[in-house]
């Protein structure tokens, strides 16, 4: 599954990483009155966002360009919540990035 994040100033993968880094957990337990954790890891444009008790391996990934920046999965069986955590995530980029 591929969502481009639409409506949005664009940003480095350096700039988005250390957002999601200081923000993004606290966003998101908020959200879902939760205690989920979340790992993030940046090679070049390419971003991981991971939720280990959650969902094995990497989670989604986000590609950074000059033009756009596309969340996707290639997780073929999807765990409880991931719609959710989908959801949220595309929340957070889209107020962050506005």
């Amino acid at each position: 599954m591929t969502t481009e994040i639409e409506n949005i100033r664009m940003v480095t993968a350096e700039d988005l990483f250390a957002t999601l880094k200081t923000d993004f957990a606290d966003y998101l337990n908020k959200k879902l009155d939760a205690a989920v954790a979340v790992e993030f890891a940046r090679v070049y444009d390419i971003i991981d966002v991971s939720f280990p008790e959650i969902i094995v391996g990497v989670a989604f990934h986000i590609v950074v360009s000059e033009k756009e920046i596309i969340l996707s999965t290639d997780n073929t069986i999807p765990a409880n919540n991931s719609e959710a955590l989908e959801k949220q995530l595309t929340y957070f980029l889209e107020l962050n990035l506005n």
